[in-house]
C-alpha cells in the first residue's frame, strides 16, 4: 500500500533546519528524497505551471543517490530534469532564476558527511518558512517511481556563474596577485579556479582531497588556521579562499595567513557595494552597527529564510538591500547598476561575491586586505561548539538561564553583571563590561554553538572556549 507524502516525511525524522532539510545519510532513503521533491513541486504547481526543475548537487558520497531518487519523482510528475552536476549551491539558484523554473540541490553543506540535506527554490529564490510548512504539509500519495536514475549534464549553469564575475568586474583586476585556493571537497572548487585566473590571478592550488572534508566557515578548527599560515608564508599569499562544501559560505584569509570572520567579510562587501540597509542575524558583530555605514540594520534569528524576510521589508524602504550572516553566505536583494555593467539579485548565500569584492578592493587599492580591516571599530568575535550536544538538552540549559541568569553567571563563572538578554535566537548575553556571548543549538546538526564578541580578539576566542567548557563540566 502506497503512503501519503507527509506520513513519509514526518516518519523520516528529518526536519527544516536554518538552510534546507538536514538529517542523516540513513534517512534520506528513496522515498524519503522522493516525497520532499514531490511535496516541493506539487507545491510549486499550485502557483503556476512547472514544466522543469533543475537539479544539482555536491560532492557528499551519498549525494548522487539522492539526486537520483529526486530526479525519479520528478519524472513521476511528469516534470522534465534538467541535471547541472556537481556545482555551487548559488550557481544553480542563478540559473534557476534566469530560467523562471524551481530547483532541488543537494548538499549537507559543511556538516559531516555521514548526513546530508536538500535545499529547495522556488523560481524567484529561496524557500521561506511558510513555504517548509506547505511542502511538509502535501498529502498526496506517492506513486511508484520507475527507474531511479539521472541523466545526462549541463554545463551551462556552471557558464553562467563565471561569467556572472567576469562581467561584473571590469578587466583583470586581480593581476599581480597571488591567492592560494584551499578545494578540498568543495562543489565549486575548479569553478573557483577558472573564475580567479580570468580576472587576473596567479593560483596556488592547495589541499584538493577526493575524500569530503566539512570546512565549517563559522567555526574554523584550530588545524585549518594554522595550516591558513603555513600556506600563506610559504607561498608568499596575497589572499586564501575556500568554501565550504557547497559554496554558498567563503572563508577568506589575508596576507598573514589569519581568516576573516563572515560578518566582517560580509560588512567591507557591503561598504564596498554602496548598501543603504542590511538585514544579518543577531550573532553578527556590532560592528556592523558601529561604522556608521548603512542607513538602517535589521537583526533577524539566524538562518537565510529569516535573512530574506528581513531585506524583503527593507525594500519597501530602500534601494540597495543586502544581507549576510556570521558564516560568510552573501545575499544580494537587487541588482546594482555601475557604468554599462548590472549585477543580478541573487537572494541566497553567495561565497564568490564578497570574497572577490575585498580581493579586488584590495588589487586596486594597491592595500593588503588587513588593511581593509584596520579601519573598522575594534570588536572582535570568536564561535566554537559542543558535538553530539542534543538539541533539546540546548534547549532545556538556555530556558533556565533565560529564566534566572544569576544561576547563569554563577555556572559559567561570569564577574561582570549582565545588562541585557536577547532571545530572539538561542540566548545572547550583554555584559556590563561590553562583552557579548550568545549560546544556541545548531539548526543543523546536535551541536551547542558558542559566539562571543569582545574588544580584544584573543578575549574572544579564549572565552568561548572557557564557556563551552564550563557547560561541559555540568551536564
Amino acid at each position: 500500500m502506497s503512503k501519503s507524502i507527509d506520513n513519509i516525511l514526518a516518519d523520516s525524522g528529518i526536519a527544516f533546519g536554518t538552510s534546507g532539510a538536514r538529517g542523516l545519510v540513513s534517512q534520506f532513503t528513496e522515498e524519503v528524497c522522493a516525497a520532499f521533491s514531490m511535496a516541493f513541486l506539487s507545491v510549486m504547481q499550485e502557483r503556476g505551471s512547472v514544466l522543469q526543475v533543475a537539479l544539482g548537487m555536491d560532492r557528499r558520497p551519498s549525494s548522487p543517490e539522492m539526486a537520483a531518487a529526486c530526479a525519479a519523482a520528478a519524472r513521476a510528475m511528469k516534470i522534465e530534469i534538467i541535471d547541472y552536476g556537481i556545482l555551487p549551491t548559488p550557481a544553480l539558484a542563478l540559473q534557476a532564476m534566469r530560467d523562471g523554473v524551481p530547483a532541488i540541490m543537494i548538499t549537507g553543506s559543511h556538516i559531516p558527511f555521514d548526513r546530508n540535506g536538500i535545499k529547495f527554490y522556488t523560481p524567484h529564490g529561496e524557500i521561506t518558512k511558510a513555504d517548509e510548512q506547505q511542502i511538509l504539509a502535501v498529502s498526496s500519495e506517492l506513486p511508484e517511481l520507475g527507474n531511479i536514475c539521472r541523466g545526462s549534464e549541463s554545463d551551462i549553469a556552471h557558464k553562467h556563474y563565471v561569467s556572472r564575475y567576469t562581467e561584473w568586474f571590469k578587466g583583470r583586476p586581480l593581476t599581480g596577485q597571488r591567492v592560494g585556493l584551499y578545494q578540498h571537497s568543495a562543489a565549486g572548487r575548479d569553478l573557483n579556479h577558472e573564475v580567479l585566473e580570468a580576472l587576473g590571478a596567479e593560483v596556488v592550488v592547495l589541499g584538493r582531497s577526493e575524500q569530503f572534508v566539512p570546512v565549517d566557515t563559522e567555526a574554523v578548527s584550530e588545524p585549518d588556521r594554522r595550516q591558513a599560515r603555513l600556506w600563506t608564508e610559504e607561498h608568499c599569499l596575497d589572499a586564501l579562499l575556500t568554501t565550504d562544501g557547497d559554496g554558498d559560505r567563503p572563508l577568506l584569509a589575508d596576507e598573514r595567513g589569519e581568516w576573516l570572520r563572515g560578518d566582517i567579510l560580509g560588512l567591507l562587501c557591503a561598504r564596498e557595494l554602496g548598501i543603504q540597509a542590511l538585514a544579518i542575524p543577531v550573532s553578527c558583530n556590532t560592528a556592523i552597527e558601529a561604522c556608521g555605514v548603512f542607513d538602517e540594520v535589521m537583526r533577524t534569528r539566524i538562518g537565510s529564510p529569516h535573512v530574506l524576510a528581513g531585506m524583503e521589508a527593507l525594500a519597501l524602504r530602500h534601494d540597495r538591500v543586502a544581507g549576510f550572516e556570521a558564516n560568510g553566505g552573501f545575499l544580494l536583494g537587487g541588482s546594482i547598476v555601475k557604468e554599462d555593467r548590472v549585477l543580478a539579485t541573487l537572494p541566497t548565500r553567495d561565497a564568490l561575491l564578497p570574497a572577490l569584492t575585498l580581493m579586488i578592493a584590495a588589487s586596486l587599492g594597491a592595500k593588503q586586505l588587513s588593511a581593509l580591516v584596520a579601519d573598522l571599530p575594534e570588536r572582535y568575535t570568536a564561535s566554537d561548539r559542543l558535538k553530539n550536544f542534543p538539541a533539546e538538552k540546548s534547549h532545556a540549559l538556555i530556558a533556565s538561564w533565560t529564566a534566572d541568569p544569576t544561576a547563569m553567571q554563577y555556572a559559567l563563572a561570569i564577574s561582570s553583571a549582565v545588562v541585557e538578554l536577547d532571545t530572539t535566537d538561542g540566548l545572547r548575553v550583554v555584559l556590563e563590561n561590553g562583552d557579548i556571548f550568545h549560546l544556541r543549538p545548531s539548526g543543523n546538526a546536535p551541536e551547542l554553538r558558542c559566539y562571543v564578541e569582545s574588544d580584544d580578539a584573543k578575549k574572544s576566542e579564549s572565552m568561548a572556549s572557557a564557556l563551552l567548557e564550563s557547560i561541559e563540566m555540568q551536564i
